[in-house]
């Protein structure tokens, strides 16, 4: 048995240490909001916080995680800065399909947490490992300009 903490929560599965961290999240817990994409760390859809960070949890083997604490999008809407990019991302009607959002909010989200007044320069970087085939980037860019208090 493994206790993870997550969304603030200890969790304990029974997993395999070499299962990758999105299995563990979708299929043994349960939480279903953080998406498998590519399967290779290439396309963001699968991104969650540890202690903060965002990490791609499709390679992520469940026993690298150790005693860091796993934020998903289910529990991103508690932090402020979390809050602040869903509701930017709402005001926006940057979803499209919907796929990649949640990694896409997990991403904006630590981009803030670490820079709370990004500049194009910064989004760009934050957000380059993130891909969206229905090419939101616009709105996206937008929404974490509005998250951050400036105008888009």
């Amino acid at each position: 048995m493994i206790t993870l903490r997550i969304n603030g929560e200890d969790r304990s599965v029974d997993a395999p240490e070499d299962m990758p961290l999105l299995w563990v999240l979708r299929d043994l817990v349960g939480l279903t909001g953080t998406k498998f994409g590519c399967g290779i760390a290439q396309c963001g859809a699968c991104t969650v916080h540890l202690d903060g960070k965002p990490v791609r949890s499709c390679v992520l083997p469940v026993s690298a995680v150790g005693s860091r604490s796993i934020t998903t999008i289910e529990g991103i809407g508690a932090t402020p800065a979390g809050a602040q990019v869903q509701k930017a991302w709402l005001e926006l009607e940057v979803i499209q399909c919907g796929y990649c959002q949640s990694g896409q909010i997990m991403s904006a989200t630590a981009l803030l947490n670490s820079k709370p007044q990004p500049s194009d320069a910064d989004i760009n970087a934050a957000m380059a490992g993130n891909i969206c085939r229905c090419g939101t980037y616009v709105r996206i860019r937008d929404a974490i300009k509005r998250a951050s208090g400036a105008k888009p």
